[in-house]
């Protein structure tokens, strides 16, 4: 390496005409580098003799390296790249050590924060003869591969494309031009090699495909490669400036955009032409108000409200707080109501045509809806549905609303647990919003919608308070005209809302709350109901939802009869609607493979289409000791029998199993202590129980089963086994029994009815004082029922042992 008159480094691959050895010759030590050089291994990527750049290497293993090629008078060193990271104590693998590297000079070494900092300026490709040292600091015997002259037209068309491609990336990234001055000052353009190996590095390659280039030193092979990756360069260049080109233009026009509409906002605002946000606002919530009738209290509080909204800065947190209160408030329908339709026989069409059945609730509702056509008007009220699941308490609410006319809304208090979902949270809250009450008059638009409050039995409570409790003044006529929502701070009327409740049962409802609500029961179905709602709302239903048409696909009314009494013979009939869906998808598999094919289902295609039924004609249990029992749960009346025995006579004593509840062991108790102090009276051994062991049993052992119904059942099961007399055939009772015999009245009187008609039994005892409530059932219930009355177990016994 010379200096020459314009201060510039000549190159020392010298390109010198092809010899008659062809191949690449070295260059002699005489041309100014050593024969052995320091080795220092870099990770980036590999350094080429074109190149001028900081090096940046870690002080501890490598300090050493740089003192001793500083020290040298030629200061070259050879830089070698290794793929991956550099170990810190500065091993390298040598079995993967490239074979070419970079002979530089290094100039402005720099230590400092352990590190050593360099400039770095390419001499010449460097070949490893002999490791010198293999520890560092590493010293390694070296050749200097030349790359041999090549005049011919090939070389010098690719160099026109390189110079081509370089002009090309110039434009698309600006960082290159200062590169190519470097390049410049110090070789000609004319120059493949240097050529060559500058557009390598121009690229942003791996450091792997970068070392190839190096690898390779014949010229026209490795300009070859160079163009290939130059121009993969500038295809990823190009794509990167479009990327950027299309954000900086969408975020020009949205800029763009931006400056326009404020732009016009004030010149709309100078010619009188718009508002602020602010004053269009007021005035938006000002037109809300027009035709709605305020108290003054409500009246003064909005005024309130909007004067303070007029001094606030829209950015204010307070602004967004006092908006949003203003958009519920004046949200709400004050004073506008709903003109209702008091047409009784409109009513009765509508509550025929949903529902099947249930004669005395639409009676109960006409009567409601009949004394609202009395005065004029339908007054608010609090209706409570109690009914086991399925049997249409939910449809109900919407036919009540749809016969008067009224909007109809409906949520759910099913585990709620907050009271503020009934009364709102107070507006200090962050996300405060009213409670469902002003959320449900917002969407209605009116002050007297039907609202229904469905599972009411199912409420929750928590440290966040007691929705139960929250009702109280809600469902109060006395009280909810003056509703008070903790969000709003204003009294509301709801005195004008018809609401609507359904539970399931009344246990868990608080009596309170309980006592300001009027009780309508939906007791259940009997089999000729569900047979008639099968046929009219839920077969046609079913098969609409499908797609599938009457004339394709038909049931028989047996078959609908076998699947009831053996499929769904719950109170509802929720389970029976799942199982003629499933009948039809069953069918609809049929009706794939032909579409023609009209298919009728029979009794005798249930099996295939539902599988064995879960249900079968239940046996009366029937003998000494044997008494069947009538019990009223959540899902509907159940027959229940009792059967008692006796285990030996070595001892007395009794047991009682059937997972029996606390009050039912204590009518247990009564029954058995009462038959035993009057066996005489019904001429039976006095001494029978005095060395008797008796075992009393209420199959289905598995279901709990509590309440004290069940007394006469339980005294007459012991009275048939003392007595050694199987009771009367076909006859089923209830009634809860005091210690000296009286019968008093129980509860479920429909509900029980009903499942003594399932099975078929049409003889019934029960208490005297519910005879008034038997007599309200609909006729076709006692229909065919032959009832005894009995006041005392006397009258029990007389009916049973004659």
């Amino acid at each position: 390496m010379t200096d020459n008159d314009s201060g510039q480094l000549d190159y020392i691959e010298r390109e010198e005409p092809e010899s008659s050895n062809s191949g690449t010759g070295l260059a002699l030590p005489e041309q100014g580098l050593p024969d052995k050089l320091y080795l220092l291994p870099i990770s980036n990527r590999p350094f080429f003799p074109a190149q001028v750049m900081p090096v940046v290497m870690d002080e501890a293993p490598w300090g050493e390296t740089i003192d001793l090629v500083s020290s040298t008078p030629h200061h070259a060193l050879s830089l070698f790249f290794v793929d991956g990271p550099l170990a810190a104590n500065g091993e390298i693998d040598f079995e993967r050590f490239p074979e070419i590297g970079c002979a530089v000079k290094i100039q402005h070494a720099i230590k400092e924060n352990g590190k050593i900092q360099f400039i770095a300026q390419g001499l010449t490709r460097v070949r490893i003869t002999q490791w010198l040292s293999r520890k560092p600091p590493y010293r390694v015997e070296v050749e200097y591969p030349k790359s041999p002259h090549d005049e011919r037209d090939e070389v010098r068309a690719y160099a026109m494309a390189l110079i081509n491609a370089i002009k090309e990336l110039l434009p698309l990234n600006p960082l290159y031009s200062e590169e190519l001055k470097n390049y410049l000052n110090r070789f000609s353009p004319n120059q493949p090699s240097p050529l060559s190996d500058f557009a390598a590095t121009l690229t942003s390659v791996k450091g792997s495909e970068l070392q190839d280039i190096l690898d390779t030193v014949p010229v026209l092979r490795r300009m070859e490669k160079v163009l290939v990756l130059l121009k993969k360069e500038i295809d990823v260049a190009r794509l990167q400036g479009e990327i950027s080109a299309e954000v900086n233009r969408t975020i020009s026009g949205s800029q763009r955009r931006f400056f326009l509409k404020e732009q016009l906002k004030v010149i709309q605002k100078e010619l009188g032409l718009s508002k602020d946000d602010r004053t269009a606002d007021i005035e938006y919530f000002r037109e809300r108000l027009k035709n709605k009738i305020l108290r003054e209290a409500t009246s003064t509080k909005i005024e309130e409200e909007l004067n303070k909204l007029s001094v606030l800065e829209t950015g204010s947190p307070e602004y967004a707080v006092t908006r949003n209160y203003l958009d519920w408030v004046t949200s709400i329908p004050w004073g506008i109501t709903h003109n209702d339709n008091l047409d009784i026989a409109h009513a009765r069409k509508i509550l025929d045509r949903d529902h099947d059945g249930l004669q005395d609730v639409k009676e109960r509702i006409l009567e409601f809806i009949g004394l609202g056509a009395f005065k004029g008007s339908v007054s608010g009220s609090i209706v409570l549905l109690v009914g086991p699941p399925g049997v249409g308490k939910t449809s109900i609410g919407h036919s009540i609303a749809e016969s008067l006319g009224r909007p109809f809304y409906r949520f759910s208090l099913g585990g709620m647990r907050d009271e503020a979902e009934i009364k709102g949270h107070r507006r200090t809250y962050i996300g405060a919003m009213p409670g469902k009450l002003v959320q449900a008059l917002k969407e209605v638009g009116v002050m007297n919608p039907v609202i229904m409050l469905d599972e009411i039995d199912k409420l929750g409570s928590s440290h966040q308070g007691d929705p139960a409790s929250a009702l109280l003044e809600t469902l109060d006529p006395e009280q909810n005209n003056q509703f008070l929502d903790h969000y709003l701070d204003l009294r509301l009327d709801l005195s004008k809302t018809l609401f609507v409740c359904t539970a399931n049962v009344l246990d868990s409802i608080p009596g309170p709350l309980l006592d300001r609500m009027d009780v309508i029961r939906l007791s259940g179905y009997i089999s000729e109901e569900k047979l008639a709602i099968a046929k009219h709302h839920l077969w046609p239903r079913q098969l609409e939802r499908a797609g599938v048409l009457k004339g394709q696909l038909r049931i028989t009314d047996k078959a609908l009869r076998t699947l009831i009494d053996g499929y769904a013979r719950e109170a509802g009939v929720r389970n029976l609607d799942k199982q003629l869906a499933k009948v039809i998808r069953k069918s609809v598999m049929r009706l794939l493979d032909d579409r023609s094919q009209k298919i009728s289902i029979k009794p005798t295609d249930l099996t295939d289409l539902l599988g064995s039924a879960p249900f079968r004609k239940e046996k009366t249990l029937q003998g000494v000791g044997i008494m069947t029992g009538l019990a009223w749960t959540s899902l509907g009346g159940v027959t229940l029998p009792v059967e008692v025995t006796r285990v030996h006579s070595l001892s007395r004593g009794y047991k009682l199993t059937g997972k029996l509840g606390e009050v039912m062991r204590e009518s247990a108790e009564i029954a058995y202590s009462y038959i035993c102090a009057n066996l005489k009276s019904y001429r039976a051994d006095p001494e029978f129980f005095d060395t008797s062991f008796i075992h009393l049993h209420v199959p289905e052992g598995a279901t709990p089963k509590d309440g004290p119904s069940a007394g006469i059942t339980l005294a007459s099961a012991l009275l048939s086994l003392a007595r050694n007399t199987a009771p009367r055939k076909g006859l089923a009772m209830t009634g809860k029994m005091t210690l000296t015999g009286q019968v008093l009245p129980v509860g479920g009187i429909r509900e029980k009815v009903i499942a003594a008609r399932r099975q078929s039994i049409h003889e019934l005892i029960l208490p005297k004082e519910n005879e008034g409530e038997y007599e309200e059932l609909p006729d076709y219930l006692k229909e065919g029922m032959h009832i005894y009355f009995a006041s005392h177990f006397r009258d029990v016994a007389r009916v049973l042992f004659d």
